[in-house]
C-alpha cells in the first residue's frame, strides 16, 4: 500500500522533532527551536485561512496577544491555574472571532484586508491603553505555566511541549484538508460563486476557519506569553501581524508543510543576518524580495514543480 505524501511529510516532521535535540548544543539554539515551532503553529492555522480558503487575515497577531495576555492577567493578577487560564482566553477570542467574522468576510480583496487590519489595530490599542490590566507599554510579568501541579521549567521542556502541539495542529489540519470540509474551503477559494451554486455554505465554512484559526493564535500566544515570562503589546501589534501572513506566503501558500518551512525560514534570517551589523534590515527585504521573484508560489510549492518536472 502507497503512503500519501501528507503522511510521509508528516512522518518526517516527526523525525526532524525528535532527534533536532541531538543537534542543539545550548539553551540559545533551544530557544530558536522553540520560537519556530510557535511560529509554525500559528502558521499552519493562519494558511488554512489566507492559502486555502483565500480570506486575508492582517489582524491575527491580536488574537496572539488576547490568549498572551488572558494567560497572564488570570494567572499572575487572579491566581487562576495557568490550563484554566489559557482555555478562557481561547474561549473569549473564539466568541470575539465568530462575532465579527460575519460581517468581516462578507469583504472582499484589499476591503477584508483593510477591516483585519482594523480589527487588529484595535486589540493593539486596548492592550496598551488598559494600564491597570496590562501594564500598558510597560509590560506585565507572566507567571510559570503549572499542569498537574507540575512547572514546565527550561528550554527542554518547553521545546517538547510546543513540538507536540505543532505535531497536533499539523495533523489536524492535514485532516481537515483532506476531509469533505477541506475540499469545501479550497472550493470557496476558488470560485466562491461556484461553492454556492454546488451547495457549499460558504458563509459558514469563513466563519468556522476564521474563529479555528484565531483560537490557534490565541493558545500559542498563551503559550508564548508563559514561555518568555513577559509581555509587551508589541505581540499584537501590527509588524507581528505583517509577520505572521509573510510566513505563510513566503513558504506557499495552500500548503501545511510550507507554512512551516516558511515559519522557520522567517524565525531563523533574522539570526543568521545578525552580522550584517546596522544593515540586516536592508538584506532581509532584499532576500524576501529575490525569494517571492524567482519562487512565486512560496518555497515549498515552487520547489516542488521544479522538481517534479524533472522527473517528468
Amino acid at each position: 500500500m502507497t503512503m500519501k505524501p501528507t503522511t510521509r511529510g508528516f512522518l518526517f516532521l516527526a523525525f526532524v522533532l525528535a532527534v533536532l535535540p541531538l543537534a542543539l548544543p545550548n539553551g540559545y539554539y533551544y530557544d530558536l527551536a522553540i520560537r519556530m515551532a510557535i511560529n509554525a503553529s500559528i502558521a499552519v492555522g493562519l494558511n488554512l485561512l489566507i492559502g486555502y480558503t483565500g480570506q486575508i487575515s492582517l489582524g491575527h497577531a491580536g488574537f496572539f496577544g488576547i490568549g498572551a495576555y488572558a494567560s497572564a492577567i488570570l494567572t499572575s493578577r487572579y491566581g487562576l491555574p495557568s490550563g484554566l487560564a489559557l482555555i478562557i482566553g481561547a474561549v473569549a477570542t473564539a466568541v470575539l472571532a465568530f462575532a465579527v467574522a460575519r460581517p468581516i468576510l462578507k469583504l472582499k480583496g484589499h476591503y477584508l484586508a483593510m477591516a483585519t487590519l482594523g480589527l487588529g489595530i484595535i486589540l493593539s490599542m486596548v492592550i496598551i491603553n488598559e494600564t491597570e490590566l496590562t501594564g500598558g507599554p510597560d509590560g506585565m510579568p507572566v507567571d510559570a505555566f503549572s499542569l498537574f501541579g507540575m512547572q514546565i521549567v527550561g528550554e527542554q521542556a518547553w521545546y517538547v511541549v510546543v513540538a507536540l502541539i505543532l505535531l497536533l495542529v499539523t495533523r489536524a489540519a492535514l485532516n481537515l484538508i483532506d476531509a469533505p470540509a477541506g475540499r469545501a474551503l479550497q472550493a470557496i477559494h476558488g470560485a466562491e460563486i461556484a461553492a454556492r451554486v454546488a451547495g457549499v455554505d460558504t458563509t459558514s465554512f469563513k466563519v468556522r476557519v476564521f474563529v479555528l484559526s484565531a483560537v490557534v493564535a490565541s493558545v500559542m500566544g498563551s503559550i508564548t506569553a508563559h514561555y518568555v515570562g513577559f509581555l509587551t503589546p508589541g505581540v499584537a501589534g501590527f509588524f507581528h501581524s505583517i509577520e505572521l501572513v509573510t510566513m505563510v506566503v513566503l513558504g506557499g501558500m495552500a500548503s501545511v508543510f510550507g507554512s512551516i518551512l516558511g515559519a522557520v525560514v522567517l524565525t531563523l534570517l533574522p539570526q543568521l543576518l545578525s552580522a550584517f551589523e546596522g544593515w540586516e534590515t536592508v538584506v532581509f527585504g532584499l532576500i524576501l524580495m529575490l525569494t517571492m521573484i524567482f519562487l512565486p508560489r512560496g518555497i515549498l510549492p515552487t520547489l516542488r514543480l521544479k522538481f517534479a518536472g524533472r522527473a517528468a
